[in-house]
């Protein structure tokens, strides 16, 4: 049988010919005949590449040229070649390889599974609401369905959002209609209850289907309706949910939380006092939410009838299946949770884990950190929590509460990931019988946040990712294709930002500003093709990158992009 030969993307015919005759040289033992031919292959094949990657320069110039900023990205990512983490191959329960078919039933079994309703929670609908919000306006509609994001997708229905788009204002008054049908009789149309499940690989072994995210694709159609909702809503998250909690909220995000805790430490140093911290991980937070629950917290949350019908309604009869590498799943029953993937998933968990920590008393409890006369003992992300206080004692009794409360409502901690760290001493603390790892440092939101404060460990890290992003991008800064202008542009939206992720709250020292000067200078020689051999000042290099940034003059002996920050 012969052996099919890897064809990338720049080999042309002339190369896979070439390689096809000198296998079968080497089969048949001529080795002078096999070393021409493989240098003739080498040749062909750097001419193939430099010719691919030129063309892939000059459309990325072009793009950049002509302000297509998706098409300028997608370009750049398929000439670095950044790897994607694919579906695999699969396993049973034994370790075992899986046929095509039997890995499509493994993922039906799997699903099926977590979803399962929990019979012991029974579902009490008292029937459809008589008192209705105010009807929805045929301007909402068309704000909703302007304001759906493009590109994306399209879910069982298979209809993408462009082809609405094109439709424009007859798509609006048929949309209009029909979410003003739901609106009144809280049913919704089958085909808008069904979900597409596209697994996404998680850390881990991607052999084990328990290591997959389970995104959800919907009907864009059903996204308007969608997207009023979620805006009704709106008033009740800012109204219900404390300051600590910025996942999924309007101008908060996690470098504002990674600016609190920061800040924190600092505080807790300046007054020499210990802090512990807990940071603690749920197992399959948003796939484990009981309907019934949040169905009862919403009423406790003040949210009116009609809309918590309309939800209800809407979770009732969910199906789904999941689109595998060899096919998709049948139908299945959706009994609990919130899929990742629906616009109304952020807002409905957010108000999940407020009633978990309303119940676990964390606002009440004196335990925590006391600053500016306001004690805090937690910060909030979405499902991630990270709780603190003053004492071991303290922070184990707000964890224990807040382990309680969220088994009450279906959610179980994940000790192997629920991590503590402390500025004091401290002892092995063990739960249900697994004992919870205690770390000196630890990735909070994609900064390193260490026990003492320090930051440099974080720049070090910050600059190191940097020069990974500048590695990859080689080819293209090294092409003669692409305009100087373009490099740098390059550089400012791919480097800089991973670079000054979370720089807000760092405390630089006077070495750290130094190490920061040297990578920008390292990037622009890098840039411009000047070795480190060359004999040329600093700031002859400033002055030829400075025009880019606005300036002109050459005055000033370090690098103006930080002195921003």
């Amino acid at each position: 049988m012969e052996k099919k030969c890897k064809k990338v993307k720049w080999l042309s015919g002339e190369a896979l010919q070439i390689a096809v005759k000198r296998r079968e040289v080497k089969s048949k033992g001529e080795k002078e005949r096999y070393k021409h031919l493989n240098a003739e292959f080498q040749r062909i094949t750097r001419r193939d590449k430099k010719a691919f990657l030129s063309d892939q320069c000059k459309e990325i110039e072009e793009n950049n040229r002509m302000g297509k900023t998706r098409d300028l990205f997608k370009k750049i990512r398929d000439t670095k070649g950044t790897f994607h983490a694919k579906m695999g191959s699969i396993k049973d329960r034994n370790s075992m390889d899986l046929t095509e078919a039997e890995e499509i039933k493994m993922w039906q079994e799997y699903t099926e599974e977590l979803y399962k309703k929990d019979i012991q929670n029974p579902d009490n609908h008292d029937g459809v609401i008589t008192h209705l919000e105010p009807d929805i306006l045929e301007c909402e509609v068309k704000w909703a369905f302007e304001s759906i994001t493009t590109n994306k997708a399209s879910g069982g229905d298979g209809i993408p959002v462009e082809l609405f788009q094109i439709l424009k204002d007859d798509v609006v008054k048929v949309l209009h209609s029909i979410c003003q049908d739901i609106w009144k009789t809280q049913q919704w149309p089958q085909d808008w209850k069904r979900s597409v499940f596209i697994p996404i690989p998680k850390k881990g072994n991607a052999k084990e289907c328990l290591n997959y995210r389970t995104i959800a694709l919907i009907s864009h159609a059903s996204k308007v309706i969608l997207k009023i909702l979620q805006a009704t809503l709106q008033q009740y998250v800012n109204c219900e949910l404390p300051d600590v909690q910025a996942g999924f909220r309007k101008c908060r995000g996690t470098r504002d939380q990674i600016a609190n805790i920061r800040w924190i430490i600092e505080k807790a140093r300046e007054f020499r006092k210990n802090i512990y911290f807990c940071f603690t991980d749920y197992a399959k937070a948003f796939d484990c939410v009981d309907h019934n629950q949040l169905w009862k917290i919403l009423k406790d949350m003040g949210i009116p009838d009609h809309l918590t019908y309309l939800l209800r309604n809407l979770y009732a009869g969910q199906e789904a299946t999941v689109r595998t590498g060899h096919g998709t799943t049948d139908w299945f029953q959706i009994g609990k949770g919130v899929c990742q993937g629906c616009i109304l998933s952020p807002c409905l968990f957010n108000f999940y884990a407020e009633y978990i920590m309303r119940n676990a008393g964390l606002e009440e409890a004196q335990a925590g950190i006391k600053i500016a006369r306001r004690n805090t003992n937690n910060l909030r992300y979405a499902d991630d929590t990270t709780l603190m206080a003053d004492s071991e004692e303290e922070l184990k009794s707000l964890l224990m509460k807040v382990k309680v409360e969220s088994e009450k409502v279906g959610l179980k901690l994940n000790i192997q990931k629920t991590k503590i760290m402390a500025s004091g001493p401290i002892t092995s603390w063990e739960i249900d019988g697994e004992t919870v790892e205690t770390v000196s440092d630890f990735i909070f939101w994609g900064s390193k946040i260490t026990a003492d404060g320090d930051c440099s460990h974080e720049i070090k890290r910050r600059l190191l990712l940097g020069r990974k992003v500048i590695i990859t991008l080689d080819s293209i800064f090294k092409s003669r294709d692409i305009t100087l202008a373009t490099k740098v542009s390059l550089v400012k939206a791919m480097v800089f930002p991973v670079v000054m992720y979370g720089c807000e709250s760092r405390t630089v020292k006077k070495a750290e500003c130094r190490r920061i000067d040297a990578f920008e200078l390292w990037c622009w020689r890098r840039l411009l093709g000047v070795p480190w051999t060359a004999r040329r000042s600093n700031q002859s290099i400033l002055k030829e990158i400075w025009v880019f940034f606005g300036r002109t003059d050459a005055k000033a002996e370090t690098p103006v992009h930080w002195k921003r920050f």
